[in-house]
């Protein structure tokens, strides 16, 4: 069995490059290895999402099963304001103001179900084994196993990795690198009966800040929560009790958090996942690309991982259709994928590398708009990245302003540098650290 493109993964980057490419009348096949609906984390979008779903013709199908997010909420233990929010509508591209909260399982499924109307031949329930290239890269011979034990072989033109965390190319090409400037961990769990903000607030995203990471707090359409805690991995391995016990200890460490969730009940499992920062050494090779978290994954904190997921499918269906149709353009586009999908994780990386530290606290919690730097920063959380929006010097001053502040304040500044060192080498800390 022959088809132009295979795609591993049925998330939001291997369904949007599924249904782009069937619908510019390629023979693609989407091997996605659970059945949809099925769970996921990662339910905050950015505004920049939603253009992409307007290209996709799902924008009414996910609105109708979504929480609309007008702002994300920062909140800090350490300063005399509590509370900070942000509106998207105050960024420097005033026309993306508002973005959504989703149920992954819910959005997946209308995503993958795009792509079957699209054309893609979509098959779930199954599990990609083996690739193997070509000695003139000209073909893939993909081996597929079903949920009977049966096992299929599929000739493909071109892969798109899309698998996610699995990176199966990536690790079996042993491409996959731990990020050595980030190590997290996370554990989260959904609730009912958490406080909410009222009016136009009610579906922001809150981060809060506490010793040992931050938490998320994520109002989703249903009337659930989904809360969880980023952490560095000492801390989880610091666990001597259930994960239940232990998350809810992590927990009662922020008053702010624990005061939205008294009246809380948790109504799944608690889930825990180790360091799950990584990143590989290519985003194409022969006959295959890496889109999504195939490629890379930082840190949830600015949500960016749908909206660079779903841009990724839109590059990669761009560059495999060059590939395939005009093959004598297939080296320039294979460049400006490869510098797309590096982009956008290298655009948020300085931020979460820095989300911590006192100094960027103290600019999130007391934003002020001096060379425009916080409209730039606003656009940068919304996903903004990719278009014209002409934020980059406003967001180069920024950084300046962060430099310059950390030097203001040495010796914190010092004592930030070591505890991040021990940190993300997962060393225990022997105390709380500066705040």
């Amino acid at each position: 069995m022959s088809v132009d493109a295979l795609i591993i993964g049925g998330g939001p980057a291997g369904s949007t490059a599924a249904a782009l490419l069937a619908e510019r009348g390629l023979q693609v096949i989407l091997i996605e290895k659970s059945r949809h609906p099925r769970f996921h984390i990662g339910e905050s979008l950015l505004p920049a999402n939603l253009p992409l779903l307007d290209r996709l013709g799902v924008a009414d199908e996910v609105q109708a099963i979504a929480m609309e997010k007008w702002g994300a909420e920062f909140v800090s233990p350490w300063h005399a304001q509590k509370s900070q929010t942000y509106a998207f509508a105050d960024a420097w591209n005033k026309s993306m103001p508002m973005a959504y909260q989703v149920r992954r399982s819910e959005f997946d499924h209308i995503l993958i179900r795009n792509a079957a109307r699209k054309g893609a031949q979509v098959m779930e329930g199954c599990e990609v084994r083996d690739v193997q290239f070509a000695a003139d890269a000209q073909r893939a011979i993909v081996s597929v196993a079903h949920e009977g034990g049966s096992q299929v072989e599929w000739s493909a033109r071109y892969v798109i990795d899309a698998s996610g965390r699995d990176t199966f190319l990536a690790s079996r090409l042993k491409l996959k690198r731990r990020n050595p400037r980030h190590n997290s961990a996370a554990l989260y769990a959904h609730f009912t009966g958490a406080q909410w903000h009222a009016g136009k607030d009610q579906g922001n995203i809150s981060i809060f800040w506490f010793d040992h990471g931050w938490f998320w707090f994520i109002p989703l359409a249903d009337g659930t929560t989904s809360v969880g805690a980023v952490v560095w991995p000492y801390y989880l391995r610091t666990r001597d009790t259930s994960l239940d016990q232990f998350f809810a200890d992590t927990i009662a460490m922020s008053p702010e958090l624990s005061e939205r969730l008294k009246a809380a009940t948790r109504v799944s499992e608690v889930e825990a996942t180790g360091n799950f920062s990584y990143s590989s050494e290519r985003t194409h090779g022969a006959g295959y690309l890496l889109i999504g978290d195939a490629y890379a994954f930082i840190d949830p904190v600015f949500s960016s991982g749908v909206m660079l997921a779903m841009q990724g499918g839109f590059i990669a269906a761009e560059t495999v259709e060059t590939c395939l149709r005009q093959p004598s353009r297939a080296k320039q586009a294979l460049l400006r994928f490869d510098r797309a999908i590096r982009f956008g994780p290298h655009a948020f990386s300085w931020f979460i590398y820095r989300v911590n530290h006192p100094t960027m606290r103290d600019m999130f919690m007391e934003p002020r708009n001096i060379w425009r730097v916080k409209e730039a920063l606003l656009s940068m959380l919304a996903g903004d990245i990719f278009g014209s929006t002409p934020i980059w010097n406003a967001l180069r001053r920024f950084k300046v302003i962060f430099y310059f502040s950390a030097l203001h304040r040495p010796g914190r500044t010092w004592r930030a540098a070591r505890q991040r060192r021990r940190q993300i080498c997962t060393q225990p800390l022997k105390g709380a650290g500066d705040r």
